[in-house]
């Protein structure tokens, strides 16, 4: 892939959902931090982005985003927020994992995901902690979650997603059909390789599966920005 070529994918696809929602990561803060595990928890379910967005907004105005905060709203109240944000296809689902998770944070972790961190051995460690929050956290919430916060966390360190890999393969940046950690080794060393200035890692990835997931998927090859550096189209 061309340096012009990566630059113009981090340009168009890279801005991270933590920063579309107004969440600073960047020091670490414990309550920034919940923010984005609140949104990835939203982000989880096969909603639009549109609408996750928009719900999270809708919590934001109305101060729940915190775990006692969303305890004591109570189950109504949240479906009441969930459908407000256009959330209505999981609104009792979602109220019930919130509820669940929130619970279960406070009561193992007094409510904190720092401690949570600190608590966790290594990087599968922490995982598994945090997917024992609730059966409604899964890899692509995890996912989600963790590889914004490559940058924070040293012990976050996701694999990539489907989406991310099939955009990494079509553009040539890995082998194809990689194991997920020989996926992620091989975009670490990529990205070494031709880092973009002022960028990040978490920038890249998040641009691979922004692409993953609006153009490759749906094999929108005519309108997509990168279709002249495409193996998929080449082999075609």
């Amino acid at each position: 892939m061309k340096q012009e070529s990566l630059k113009y994918l981090i340009e168009v696809f890279g801005k991270r959902y933590s920063e579309i929602l107004g969440i600073d990561l960047s020091e670490g803060r414990d309550e920034e931090i919940f923010k984005w595990f609140f949104a990835s928890l939203l982000f989880g379910a096969p909603m639009t982005e549109k609408a996750v967005v928009k719900t999270f907004k809708c919590f934001q105005k109305y101060k729940i985003l915190t775990p006692k905060s969303t305890i004591l709203t109570g189950w109504d109240r949240l479906v009441q927020i969930l459908d407000e944000g256009s959330y209505t296809r999981y609104d009792f689902k979602t109220a019930d994992k919130l509820l669940y998770v929130m619970s279960k944070l406070v009561e193992n972790y007094d409510g904190s995901l720092t401690v949570l961190c600190d608590r966790a051995s290594d990087a599968v460690d922490l995982e598994k902690r945090l997917k024992s929050l609730g059966k409604g956290i899964g890899d692509v919430t995890i996912n989600i979650f963790l590889r914004e916060l490559r940058d924070v966390w040293v012990k976050a360190d996701p694999k990539p997603t489907a989406l991310a890999v099939l955009a990494a393969e079509n553009l040539g940046i890995i082998a194809k059909d990689a194991a997920s950690r020989s996926a992620l080794t091989q975009l670490r060393h990529f990205w070494f390789e031709n880092k973009v200035c002022g960028k990040t890692f978490a920038d890249f990835e998040t641009a691979l599966v922004r692409l993953g997931k609006d153009f490759c998927r749906k094999r929108k090859c005519a309108v997509c920005h990168f279709r002249g550096e495409c193996l998929f189209l080449k082999a075609l």
